[in-house]
């Protein structure tokens, strides 16, 4: 299937019309339900191969990818699937038994690793994520989602010197301007 065909297919099993408050707290007549995408397999295989695609862009190719839990750990692993590459999970909060980790996986400090993420509209989440990989020792440079949403995450990851590449833009979704 071609990027634009997946395109039109998320866009129709996962694009809602409404009234909806994002995780940034902006408000939106539009939400991408990531759960109706990355619950199917049928457009999960397909997305974890086109963002594989823009993985191997990477130079060099990082050592780890992660994903940040909850919604971004299934594109993380289909991502892994279809290049090879492990990954690591990165939780909201330290869990409170065991290992009482905040990244689960196998890594070493000084690697490069690639975030994944879902839907990117301010960057809150995707740079805690970064935050904490960072603080474990781990070099982040490069995120890859599936959707920006253009509202000012892509710069705010560069001011902490990560770079946004996305599958979709609002407008591939047919999702209005802000």
């Amino acid at each position: 299937m071609t990027r634009e065909e997946l395109a039109r297919r998320v866009a129709e099993r996962a694009l809602l019309h409404g009234d909806f408050v994002l995780r940034s707290g902006r408000r939106s007549t539009v939400y991408l339900d990531k759960y109706r995408f990355e619950t199917d397999p049928g457009l999960l295989g397909p997305i974890g191969a086109e963002l594989a695609v823009l993985a191997a862009d990477s130079a060099p190719l990082p050592a780890r990818l992660a994903g940040p839990e909850l919604g971004a750990v299934p594109l993380a692993a289909s991502t892994a699937l279809a290049t090879g590459i492990p990954f690591l999970i990165v939780r909201k909060a330290a869990k409170e038994y065991a290992t009482e980790g905040l990244i689960e996986g196998v890594f070493e400090a000084g690697e490069r690793v690639l975030v994944i993420e879902d839907v990117v509209t301010t960057g809150g989440a995707l740079l805690a994520a970064i935050g904490a990989l960072r603080a474990a020792g781990l070099v982040v440079e490069r995120a890859l989602c599936v959707l920006d949403r253009d509202e000012g995450g892509a710069e705010a990851l560069a001011a902490v010197g990560v770079r946004l590449d996305p599958l979709f833009r609002r407008a591939d979704l047919g999702i209005p301007p802000v």
